[in-house]
């Protein structure tokens, strides 16, 4: 697949997963291409881990509730440091966003599906932090969201965009009519 394909490829996937191992070479391509994503001053506020482990990724989804992306045979979670880049400003949200594209693309290119959980585990229910504690993550880093990875069970079904032109323009806003 090119990089335009891949991206055009791309979406969300919610379903079931098959029972296929995802070899640990294809976790570590996914994780070399978040960590190879752009970073605020190169403050590189991401840092990853790949959970492959059926006893770990039990535990994991013991406390994601409501259930997403437990029958995925792994998992990459996302964390985050908040750690000042220039002037007072902390780059991590633009950094761990750029960094799940990355791996999103690369979930996609290697034939697997994902989908970006992040709402689900920061809500005031905290479960990042309940899955931080079991994955031993110091306090410093924040677990912001979770990847499930593997092959799809069922077959992706594709959301509805808008067309292109009524969400991109050339040479500014169009002018009401």
């Amino acid at each position: 697949m090119d990089a335009i394909e891949t991206i055009q490829s791309r979406h969300s996937y919610r379903g079931k997963y098959q029972a296929v191992p995802v070899p640990r070479r294809d976790l570590q391509i996914i994780m070399e291409a978040g960590l190879a994503a752009p970073s605020g001053c190169n403050k590189q506020t991401v840092s990853l881990i790949a959970v492959d482990d059926p006893a770990v990724l039990q535990r994991l989804h013991a406390v994601i509730d409501p259930p997403v992306g437990e029958t995925a045979p792994a998992m990459i979670c996302v964390l985050s440091q908040k750690i000042i880049a220039y002037r007072d400003r902390c780059f991590a949200v633009q950094d761990y966003a750029a960094a799940i594209e990355n791996m999103l693309l690369a979930i996609t290119a290697l034939g697997y599906q994902s989908c970006w959980f992040e709402g689900h585990i920061t809500d005031i229910d905290r479960i990042g932090d309940k899955m931080a504690r079991i994955l031993n993550v110091p306090e410093e880093y924040e677990l912001v969201c979770f990847l499930p990875v593997g092959v799809a069970e069922d077959e992706p079904k594709l959301p509805r965009k808008k067309p292109f032109e009524e969400r991109a323009w050339f040479n500014g806003f169009p002018k009401g009519e």
